[in-house]
């Protein structure tokens, strides 16, 4: 990893950089759901979204911190778990790193911090989607254990083009 990143937990007060850092992501990458200038939250918003998630025991928010991102932060990875006593032990994935630190190891840090978490969590099932077209970051979830589990049809409106959604999963513990 990137010399001077560090991998943590998302204070509950960071919601201005944190929403900065978001914004910054959706503006650098094509494959992330919203597109530059999308993103309407509002800092209260965000801080509120941050606590809830926060607050539960199966999800976390984890960030890269290094100095010169918003804040300090140059990536994030939203794990949320599941609601329902059937599903609390899955935890849908978002994950996105600034496009200065793509390819130093930060992506992988996070993912690293995160099955870390989740075993403590009590998190045994990872889950997560991205545009098919997306090779770089397919390759490095592949890298990370995950295997493709399904497709959605034109789940995408990319650019005027239709794209699908490649599902990703990845079991802990003794699931795996």
């Amino acid at each position: 990893m990137s010399e001077g990143v560090t991998i943590r937990t998302l204070r509950e007060d960071e919601a201005a950089p944190f929403l900065e850092l978001r914004k910054a992501t959706d503006a650098q990458s094509r494959y992330l759901l919203y597109e530059a200038g999308e993103r309407r939250t509002t800092v209260e918003e965000q801080g509120r979204a941050m606590a809830e998630l926060l607050d539960a025991p199966n999800s976390t928010i984890l960030v890269a911190e290094a100095g010169d991102g918003p804040g300090g932060l140059v990536g994030y990875l939203i794990a949320k778990g599941g609601s329902a006593r059937r599903n609390r032990h899955a935890a849908e994935i978002v994950i996105a790193v600034l496009e200065a630190y793509t390819g130093k190891g930060v992506g992988k840090g996070l993912f690293r911090a995160l099955d870390e978490w989740a075993i403590g969590a009590g998190v045994t099932r990872l889950g997560l989607g991205l545009m098919a077209e997306n090779a770089r970051a397919k390759a490095l979830y592949e890298k990370m254990g995950f295997r493709e589990e399904g497709r959605k049809q034109a789940a995408f409106l990319l650019e005027g083009g239709y794209m699908d959604e490649i599902l990703m999963y990845r079991l802990l513990g003794a699931n795996s």
